[in-house]
C-alpha cells in the first residue's frame, strides 16, 4: 500500500479508527477473503461516521481514486453474500 486513507481532521480518534478499519477490510476483500458479518459490522460503524450518502460516496470515491478498490462494489457484494448466507466473500 503506497497511498493514504481519506481522513477528515474533524473526526475523533475513534471515528478515524472506524473508517481506517473499514477501508482496510475493503482492501482485504480485494486481496483475500473476508468474513461477511465482520465486513457488514465495520460498514455499520463506518456509516456512523458518514451517515449521509453524500459523505459515504465522497470518502469511498477518494479511497477508490488512490487504491483502485471500489468500496461501493465491496458493500454491494457483502450484502449479496449476506443474502446468500455466504460466511465469507472475495472481490477476486
Amino acid at each position: 500500500m503506497n497511498y493514504s486513507y481519506p481522513i477528515d481532521t474533524d473526526w475523533t480518534q475513534e471515528e478515524i479508527i472506524d473508517v481506517v478499519n473499514f477501508l482496510s477490510l475493503i482492501e482485504d476483500a480485494y486481496e483475500h477473503r473476508v468474513n461477511t458479518d465482520d465486513f457488514l459490522t465495520l460498514y455499520r460503524a463506518f456509516k456512523q461516521v458518514a451517515p449521509m450518502k453524500s459523505d459515504e460516496n465522497r470518502i469511498l470515491k477518494s479511497f477508490e481514486e488512490v487504491s483502485t478498490y471500489s468500496g461501493y462494489q465491496a458493500v454491494k457484494r457483502a450484502k449479496q453474500a449476506k443474502d446468500n448466507n455466504e460466511k465469507s466473500f472475495s472481490m477476486k
